[in-house]
């Protein structure tokens, strides 16, 4: 399908078990973006703008799966946003300077931010901005620790949000979510995690049917900001290698487990508070663990205010096949070569 027509996806709307058809879910995609339409569930009227742009996680896979996860089994409407070449309007992380569809922020009810040393237009960034500085709640991935980058030199309105920031200190990763980028605790693409729920935290709703052991392919990253006003309900132990059956390491890394998932209370520079929740997992491959998905779900409910309705077992399936790159990273020749764009990603239902 080429830029400028228009198709039609039609939506699936469980019942009992049971994908049935409904003609009022048939909704044009937007090309530059993925826009799903929520069907019924607790989420309904609700909002959640995924915004993705890193290099080496697949944020671009593993967003879509939970914005179709999310609008076809608990009802929120889902917008997925991507980095792609201005240029070609191919999916491109490399370009840190532009994510079509950031205005959908304005009307959103939760920002999920996956983005890594994005240095954007102060126009495009303002969105984030408005979203940050109205107390909205917040979740974020991995490198949504240190999302944005600017040079020494830079004139943006936002470069403190800089994850170097001394002005405002961290920035953005540190100020929104609780810390900005530290270290690799484990070794980068060798050493997998171990996450155990801290036990002060596990009668958390948010806790609610996950297993209070979690495991991720990705490494465990550093975490030392945290204060004692954050709530920690895993920490990270750091594995020999990328299997889960791998007993933890005995190096002296895990006699001081990291943070690994965690709330937090923000203050805006407004000053309004808000409420934030960040995972330092998020590789596309990770998301095949049933509960981690589960316990972003969960979290989903808590900071869109459905707290109370979050069941014993939250539905976590699949809509649609889910087969995750393994994570690295592209060249611009790769990215070109792959030539992936947002309705790619989109629900498979064929379209009539």
């Amino acid at each position: 399908m080429h830029a400028g027509i228009i198709q039609t996806v039609i939506f699936s709307m469980l019942l009992a078990g049971t994908t049935v058809l409904s003609a009022q879910n048939v909704k044009p995609t937007t090309e530059a973006w993925l826009h799903l339409k929520g069907v019924a569930g607790p989420g309904s009227g609700k909002h959640i703008v995924f915004v993705t742009g890193e290099e080496y996680y697949r944020s671009e896979e593993g967003m879509p799966m939970f914005a179709k996860l999310l609008s076809q089994r608990h009802g929120f409407d889902c917008t997925v946003l991507f980095a792609v070449d201005p240029e070609t309007g191919v999916i491109n992380p490399n370009k840190p300077h532009h994510i079509p569809g950031l205005k959908s922020l304005a009307e959103a009810d939760l920002l999920v931010l996956f983005t890594r040393f994005r240095e954007l237009p102060d126009a495009e960034t303002k969105y984030i901005a408005d979203f940050i500085n109205a107390g909205k709640p917040v979740i974020g991935f991995r490198n949504a620790t240190h999302p944005f980058r600017y040079p020494a030199n830079s004139s943006s309105a936002y470069v403190s949000w800089d994850f170097r920031s001394q002005k405002w200190q961290g920035g953005f990763g540190q100020q929104i979510l609780g810390d900005t980028w530290v270290s690799h605790h484990g070794k980068f693409q060798k050493e997998a995690t171990l996450a155990k729920v801290d036990s002060k935290h596990a009668d958390h709703p948010v806790l609610r049917g996950v297993s209070p052991e979690l495991f991720a392919r990705t490494d465990v990253n550093g975490v030392n900001k945290l204060t004692a006003y954050d709530t920690v309900l895993y920490h990270g132990y750091v594995l020999p290698g990328l299997d889960r059956t791998d007993a933890p390491v005995t190096d002296g890394r895990n006699d001081r487990p990291m943070p690994w998932a965690w709330f937090k209370t923000y203050t805006a520079p407004s000053g309004k508070p808000g409420r934030s929740f960040c995972l330092t997992a998020g590789a596309s491959v990770d998301w095949l663990e049933e509960d981690l998905r589960r316990l972003v779900v969960n979290a989903v409910y808590s900071l869109t205010g459905l707290e109370d309705q979050i069941p014993s077992r939250n539905n976590v399936d699949f809509v649609g096949t889910y087969e995750p790159s393994a994570f690295g990273s592209h060249t611009d020749e790769e990215w070109s070569r792959l030539n992936l764009r947002p309705r790619d990603f989109g629900l498979t239902t064929p379209v009539e």
